[in-house]
Formats: C-alpha cells, sequence, structure tokens
C-alpha cells in the first residue's frame, strides 16, 4: 500500500539538482516566457519544482537573482582579442550585444536599464573603454566616445526588440494611403523602417559613429 513517502523521492532528487547554474537558466526562460513584471521567485519555484525558500538558499532575494542574470549575460558576451584593430574590436562587441538583445529581448528591457556596477560589469565597460584609449583617443575623448556608443547601442537595441515598431498606435491613426498622398516623404521612408532593413540601417549607424570619432576611414 503506497504511503506519502512515495512521492518524496522526487522532491529530494529536485533539492539535489538545485544549483545556481539551474536556477539562472530556468528563470531566463520563465523571463522571456512571461516577462519581467510577471516573473517571482514563487512561480519560478513551481517550474523548477521546489519551494521559493530552496531558492533562497542560492540567492537571498529576487534582486541577487537578476543581479545574477546580468552578470551572466555580460560574462557570456565575447571579448574580442586586444590584436585586433579597435574599431573592430568595438564592431564585434557592439554586434555581439545587438545580438544578445535579440536572443533574450524581455530580459534586455531590465538588462539595458541596470547599472552594471559589480565586478562582472565594470570588468565589461573597462573591456569597451579599453578600445577608445588603444585607437589614441585621450581621456575625455575616450569617455565621450563610450558615452556615445552607449547612446548608439542601447538606443537602437531597444527599438528593434521592443521600442518604436512594438509601441502603443494612435486611437485614429493615419490611414495609410493619406500619408502615402499627404506625406509621400514619410511613406516612402517607411519601407525602409522594417525588419529587414534593420542591419542596414545598424550598421550605418556604427560607421558614421566610428567615422566621428576619427576611429575609422
Amino acid at each position: 500500500m503506497p504511503t506519502s513517502k512515495s512521492t518524496s523521492p522526487p522532491a529530494a532528487a529536485a533539492r539535489q539538482t538545485l544549483n545556481r547554474e539551474r536556477i539562472e537558466t530556468e528563470a531566463l526562460a520563465l523571463i522571456e516566457a512571461q516577462g519581467l513584471e510577471a516573473f517571482s521567485t514563487r512561480k519560478l519555484g513551481q517550474q523548477l519544482g521546489c519551494e521559493a525558500m530552496s531558492i533562497y538558499y542560492h540567492f537571498p532575494s529576487k534582486a541577487h537573482l537578476l543581479d545574477a542574470l546580468v552578470d551572466r549575460t555580460l560574462n557570456g558576451l565575447p571579448i574580442p582579442p586586444k590584436n585586433l584593430r579597435p574599431a573592430l574590436r568595438i564592431r564585434s562587441i557592439a554586434q555581439a550585444w545587438r545580438a544578445m538583445s535579440r536572443q533574450s529581448p524581455r530580459f534586455y528591457l531590465w538588462m539595458a536599464l541596470h547599472r552594471w556596477n559589480s565586478e562582472s560589469g565594470v570588468r565589461f565597460l573597462a573591456e569597451v573603454l579599453d578600445c577608445f584609449y588603444a585607437a589614441g583617443l585621450k581621456p575625455e575623448q575616450a569617455a565621450r566616445g563610450f558615452r556615445v556608443l552607449g547612446y548608439y547601442l542601447l538606443g537602437a537595441t531597444l527599438d528593434e526588440t521592443s521600442g518604436y515598431a512594438q509601441g502603443p498606435s494612435s486611437v485614429q491613426p493615419l490611414p495609410d494611403e493619406a500619408v502615402q498622398r499627404l506625406y509621400p516623404q514619410v511613406a516612402q521612408a517607411g519601407r525602409y523602417f522594417q525588419p529587414e532593413h534593420f542591419d542596414a540601417t545598424f550598421e550605418l549607424g556604427l560607421k558614421l559613429l566610428l567615422q566621428g570619432l576619427g576611429m575609422e576611414d
């Protein structure tokens, strides 16, 4: 005759296999599936087959877990070798950053506006800044170049993943035929705002940025 103990092995197995890696992996998956606003350690515990308190053994709070996800994401970005030309290093980092934003668009909303002041975050910032110093820019130029790159990358990636095209529409939008008749230049430009043109626009912006800093011909 079965007893209540028959349910204990799965629970015990869940506890034995629970670790930071598994928690982080499932947390990212849950955020992408339901959004950060709906994310909770209770829901994560259900996904993992454990109580929320078991998660707190590895991460003292939800904030600690989210910090860990930021570090995990930054540590996963490929860092180009220092023997590459500085402009190529920046291009490589920018492209990897953009790919990451597309892979985890819902978590990226948190990532993009989170201060990267943990050790992993500061190390990543130092890698990017070093590209500007390696190009011969003085401290003020390097700092401003770094900041401008941040403006461009964050603006471009937030727009591509969750920005203008996916934002709310006017209650009474101007019909397409009216836009075509009254504002033909807007209608003509609109075709280049589509996702299939994102790559070309992103590369153009990056090229102009690097040229403006004197890092690329």
